[in-house]
């Protein structure tokens, strides 16, 4: 935090209490820009307007919205724990039931990518 200070000898920066922060479950470059990159192309295509993340301790996640007041139409989850298990990429859709799960996240986003082109085609 900066405060103002008396100008003569700059601004007087402020440190923040010391705050152990929990770890959390985030996604890498790559995968951002992939999920966005559908994003963009679903916008595009006229099918989603809004998307929200949340980041915790065991679970991130990216839902796209048709509204922003509505349910997400689709939610990409990413849990490093089941990585040996059945794949840590799952993709829920609208009622939350789970539409794939999977080791790649390619694999889980081809359902979306497939339902785009169906959209074009129309």
């Amino acid at each position: 935090m900066i405060g103002t200070g008396d100008g003569a000898s700059g601004p007087t920066v402020l440190s923040f209490p010391n705050v152990r922060g929990e770890p959390q479950v985030g996604f890498d470059r790559a995968e951002l820009q992939r999920i966005l990159d559908l994003y963009g192309r679903m916008v595009a295509a006229g099918e989603w307007r809004d998307y929200a993340m949340s980041f915790g301790k065991d679970a991130a996640s990216f839902a796209a919205f048709r509204r922003t007041a509505e349910r997400p139409t689709a939610r990409i989850e990413k849990r490093p724990a089941l990585r040996t298990k059945q794949g840590m990429w799952t993709l829920f859709g609208e009622a939350g039931q789970v539409l794939k799960r999977g080791h790649e996240l390619a694999g889980v986003l081809s359902v979306l990518e497939r339902k785009l082109l169906k959209i074009v085609e129309d």
